[in-house]
């Protein structure tokens, strides 16, 4: 496939990480590290929008240099890197959590919650809890690099002052997230964001978040036109950011919808697919 974008035009790339650039064992390549770089050195912003925390995007952003606005948890949370300045927090209500934690008790799936303890920031405390020691729970320690504490949930959403949390997320096989989806939108109808970000993540957050939303606060912060943004990635919870770019791109490892909206289609994130297309497009 073609795209009909000049790269003249282009000044930000938004990037998913997993699946995206990040390439199978968790590894981001040399090659795309030159290539992402080499696209900031012609004077391009770098827009990490990311499912993943703050904690665990740290060390991809260090080594792609991205700075200022970014977007993490779905766009639950948009920082200024790297002073780690709160631009944005977009809380899940406490109700939906309590009621995610009481599917989890019932189905026995694993669930885990992002709450903040104090400010959201880099310095600030960002408390990571789940019930049971589960496999879940070391599989997502060997995808993230963190792992949650365990604790009682309900008596953590019954804490005084918290507001409410960044994100709930249900690690399971997907006839059990397709139950799960089910419930919870029985229950909350369009109240609630619920997003399958990799094969076994399904995430629930407030529904004012997406990465679109989160996009669209970056791009005002730029003054960036929807035509002067490229936004890449390989899951549904890319979607509302491609519906915000004036550009997309899908690796070909993507689910169909992702690369049926997509502009264009690379190459998947095994052969660096990202970084190959930005070498070509922009001549580096």
């Amino acid at each position: 496939m073609s795209i009909s974008a000049n790269p003249e035009n282009i000044k930000a790339l938004a990037l998913d990480l997993d699946g995206t650039i990040i390439s199978p064992g968790v590894i981001l390549s040399e090659r795309t590290v030159r290539a992402v770089k080499a696209c900031r050195q012609r004077g391009l912003r770098i827009i990490i929008a990311t499912g993943r925390s703050i904690k665990s995007t740290e060390p991809f952003r260090a080594a792609l240099g991205a700075e200022g606005p970014l977007i993490y948890f779905n766009g639950a949370v948009v920082l200024d890197m790297p002073g780690g300045r709160l631009l944005r927090a977009t809380l899940l209500d406490k109700e939906a959590a309590a009621f995610c934690v009481e599917l989890s008790r019932e189905t026995g799936a694993y669930f885990q919650v992002f709450f903040p303890d104090g400010d959201i920031s880099v310095g600030g405390n960002i408390v990571f809890m789940t019930e049971r020691e589960m496999p879940e729970r070391e599989m997502y320690f060997k995808h993230s690099g963190i792992r949650a504490e365990l604790g009682d949930l309900m008596d953590a959403l019954g804490r005084p002052g918290l507001e409410g949390c960044i994100k709930g997320m249900f690690l399971a096989e997907p006839d059990v997230q397709a139950l799960l989806r089910t419930k919870l939108e029985d229950r909350f109808g369009n109240s609630v964001y619920i997003a399958q970000t990799l094969r076994n993540f399904l995430e629930v957050m407030d529904s004012k978040v997406s990465k679109g939303e989160g996009l669209k606060l970056v791009m005002d912060h730029y003054s960036l036109k929807s035509e002067e943004v490229m936004a890449f990635g390989d899951e549904e919870n890319d979607l509302p950011m491609f519906a915000v770019a004036g550009f997309s791109a899908a690796p070909s490892n993507a689910k169909d919808c992702v690369k049926a909206a997509a502009n264009v289609v690379v190459g998947s994130n095994a052969e660096d697919g990202v970084a190959a297309f930005l070498e070509e497009f922009f001549d580096l």
